[in-house]
């Protein structure tokens, strides 16, 4: 299998080099989401991300909103961030995190315009300009591979998925992990009935603990509810397809994984704290799993897929891929990497080495159909009720 060394990056003052050097919009509070639309759409080439949410969370749905909304201010594809917001708290705690990363930014909210909406767009396309302008100086660099950090999905999957797509994706996860590198997976309810195989490949026993009791934790959730998971998940479009339960889903879902340890189980939008394999406890529906990764700091995201999913991240770019034939020939401005010609004979390792090369030249700066045709988003889990 082949391999890349380097990718072409845009150095950071702490963290990780980014792949690409956005302005990113960040609204913080769902009282000035439309001011801040107004704002991204009047900045060629801005980066939007909102909160729909602002006051009246507690407890851990609050601690891991913020924690989502701080790992966005300072990914590393934000080359600058402009902070819009109507809680003069949450815009404080925001723009503490941003002056500790030494990221260019700008704060604005809604108090500093005597309340005025409009006002406050005008003032914040102004100062966007500024960074804009200083952003468009800046230039990238070789960075080593190792830099990477990259977050593995799939969604609306088919047998397509699990005999050759996440399979792929798991010789992905050991060249970069042995460069280096790091992965992380989330969707903790598709380890259902693999988590003791999973548990062997821990790092450390507490880590396979933790791999453990985190299903067991979204599976007590589901009875809770009176949820049956078929039906859910495996979704209608999955059953249709071919999979019939969420044991032989998760099945294939974990092939993504490689063969290297799993070094820890991390929270929604929680970081890793070394290199390696990781796995995220966190939701399995794509816009709140994908906003995790990316809170944590994946650069990119290779998302699997055997129907067809045009769901991306707007700040990582997303990298599609599958093993069905028919829909890449359906999907040619979605499906990034057609890897159909592992069921038709073609050694994975040989696949694997083109798709690596693929990583590497979206990396270094070629677009994905997701950000070409506008596909991007995020979207933070919720954790609980407001008050």
């Amino acid at each position: 299998m082949g391999s890349a060394d380097t990718f072409l990056g845009y150095p950071r003052p702490q963290g990780r080099p980014g792949i690409r050097n956005h302005l990113l919009v960040l609204n913080c509070t769902g009282l000035t989401d439309a001011a801040a639309r107004r704002v991204a759409m009047a900045l060629p080439g801005a980066v939007f991300a909102t909160t729909m949410y602002g006051m009246g969370m507690v407890g851990a749905d609050a601690d891991f909103h913020s924690a989502a909304l701080a790992g966005m201010a300072t990914h590393p594809n934000a080359g600058a961030v402009l902070l819009i917001g109507a809680d003069r708290t949450r815009l404080n705690q925001m723009i503490a995190v941003a002056e500790a990363s030494r990221r260019p930014f700008a704060a604005l909210g809604l108090d500093d315009t005597g309340h005025d909406a409009h006002l406050l767009s005008h003032r914040a396309i102004l100062a966007g300009a500024h960074l804009l302008r200083d952003l468009s100086a800046q230039r990238p660099r070789p960075c080593p591979i190792s830099n990477l950090f990259l977050g593995f999905e799939c969604g609306l999957s088919d047998p397509s998925s699990g005999l050759a797509a996440n399979p792929l994706l798991g010789h992905v996860a050991d060249w970069l992990v042995d460069a280096g590198g790091s992965v992380v997976l989330g969707e903790t309810i598709e380890w259902l009935g693999t988590e003791d195989e999973l548990a062997r490949r821990a790092a450390t026993p507490e880590v396979g603990a933790a791999l453990k009791r985190a299903v067991a934790e979204r599976l007590a959730m589901a009875r809770a509810a009176g949820v049956d998971l078929l039906g859910t998940n495996p979704n209608a479009a999955n059953i249709k397809a071919g999979l019939s339960t969420i044991e032989e889903k998760a099945s294939g879902a974990v092939l993504k994984a490689g063969a290297r340890p799993i070094h820890s189980v991390l929270g929604y939008a929680e970081a890793p704290a070394t290199p390696g394999l990781h796995f995220m406890d966190a939701p399995s529906y794509s816009p709140e799993s994908l906003t995790g990764f990316v809170a944590a700091g994946v650069q990119m995201i290779l998302f699997t897929t055997g129907l067809g999913n045009s769901y991306c991240s707007a700040l990582a770019p997303t990298l599609k891929l599958t093993a069905n034939a028919a829909t890449a020939g359906n999907l040619p401005c979605q499906i990034d990497f057609d890897a159909s010609a592992a069921l038709a004979g073609r050694p994975p390792e040989d696949i694997a080495t083109d798709l690596i090369a693929r990583i590497a030249a979206t990396a270094s700066g070629q677009l994905t159909f997701g950000e070409i045709m506008g596909e991007g988003a995020e979207s933070i889990s919720r954790f609980g009720a407001a008050i």
